[in-house]
């Protein structure tokens, strides 16, 4: 039977027992540690520990997708009710609150087969909207947690903006279980500029910002919320264990959930904030292929891309000349040529000066083939048309990637008071 999306979550497709309150819920009890480096414990995990006894007697909403599960793989909506602290709804953002939507879809209002917490969708919706649908749910707190990937234009961050707006229009409290960032905290690339905001980057920070929700979360109510007209609410963050600044994911021993259907391992996000600006592009960026964002291409593209680029030997990184077909996405069911992405040293790798080396060296040895799409999407995702108009004058990696260091020098300066870990 061909069920739509709304209708497979909303009839109870997901085929598992309700959870009731005191059913027992590993993720209820502490998380042990490791012999090795101490294991890194997310926000939600430190809660989890206490029973959620922290949470106790609110009424409470949570923002949420597939990530925001504890060590044992439970999610937390789930672990909430088996330990007696049932939320009033659940918020789903982009792709849904279970997660099975694609780039750009959301899985509608439905009631959560598993838990019989209403789901409201909030993906798209602005300030004044979501405002309205915490009024309607009666919550007084909400609770935020979903893994970012640490790029500007992944949106998952936009959602906490918007939440922490209308939490403050509606005098909701805000809670964030943090979790860490998985490039570290490395702040790189060119600042957004606010002629630019859009729903890929609604506000001036730079494209791989180096910082944890939690941390953006404050960066978000000292610098951004008063300009809205509101005046930010209670803010709680439930900090990370045992994370440093310099940790990427791979050292934090947690288990990698796939915050997006085409974010599939942690070498995904490690190029993201570079090579997710080819959507900008007429090449695919790898989306219907079983590596999206590390490869690379479009029909007609053949070794010459990937020769010139060997020869640059940049950091960390090197290039295998790939051909491919995807399946979904652009040029569905066409053979493409272009390159795989290899990370081989993720401390030396920079993902934003790749990606504008590949836009410079494509533009060399394919400049019939390499376009900028026609509506200039390039310009939301780097925050302004300074990236694609250098490059279309005829500018280097090295000269474009200088162009935007005094703005990152002082958008560094600016977070630092406002970062919790080192």
């Amino acid at each position: 039977m061909n069920l739509n999306r709304r209708h497979f979550l909303a009839t109870g497709a997901l085929a598992v027992p309700a959870l009731t309150a005191g059913s027992s819920v590993a993720g209820a009890q502490p998380v042990s540690e490791s012999k090795g480096p101490p294991l890194t414990r997310t926000g939600a995990d430190v809660l989890a520990a206490r029973g959620w006894a922290a949470l106790a007697g609110r009424k409470l909403g949570v923002l949420s997708n597939p990530t925001g599960v504890l060590a044992s793989g439970d999610h937390i909506v789930d672990s909430m009710v088996a330990a007696g602290v049932r939320p009033l709804a659940a918020f789903g953002p982009e792709h849904g609150f279970r997660g099975s939507a694609q780039a750009g879809g959301s899985e509608g209002d439905y009631t959560d087969p598993r838990t019989g917490v209403p789901v409201y969708d909030a993906y798209g919706a602005d300030a004044t909207k979501l405002a309205g649908m915490f009024t309607k749910a009666g919550v007084d707190t909400i609770v935020f947690d979903i893994a970012d990937v640490g790029a500007r234009f992944y949106t998952y961050i936009w959602s906490l903006y918007t939440a922490m707006v209308a939490a403050a229009k509606t005098g909701t409290a805000v809670v964030v279980l943090d979790r860490p960032n998985p490039l570290g905290g490395k702040a790189a690339g060119p600042l957004l500029d606010p002629a630019y905001a859009s729903g890929v980057g609604r506000k001036p920070i730079v494209q791989q910002h180096g910082m944890t929700v939690g941390e953006l979360a404050r960066f978000f109510a000292a610098e951004f919320l008063p300009a809205e007209g509101v005046t930010p609410g209670k803010l709680e963050i439930v900090e990370v264990r045992d994370w440093r600044r310099d940790q990427l994911f791979d050292r934090t021993g947690l288990t990698w959930v796939p915050p997006s259907p085409n974010m599939p391992t942690p070498d995904t996000a490690l190029v993201y904030p570079g090579t997710g600006m080819f959507e900008g592009t007429v090449f695919s960026e790898g989306r219907g292929t079983t590596r999206p964002f590390e490869i690379i291409g479009a029909p007609g593209l053949d070794w010459r891309w990937r020769e010139k680029l060997g020869e640059l030997r940049l950091p960390g990184v090197k290039f295998r000349e790939a051909y491919f077909v995807p399946t979904f996405g652009k040029f569905v069911n066409e053979p493409c040529g272009g390159v795989q992405v290899t990370i081989t040293d993720a401390r030396a790798f920079d993902a934003i000066r790749t990606a504008v080396t590949m836009f410079v060296t494509a533009k060399q040895v394919h400049p019939d083939k390499f376009k900028w799409r026609p509506d200039n999407f390039l310009d939301k995702l780097s925050g302004s048309a300074r990236l694609r108009t250098m490059i279309d004058k005829g500018a280097g990696a090295d000269e474009i990637v200088g162009s935007w260091q005094a703005e990152l020098a002082e958008f560094d300066r600016k977070r630092r008071r406002h970062l919790i870990y080192h």
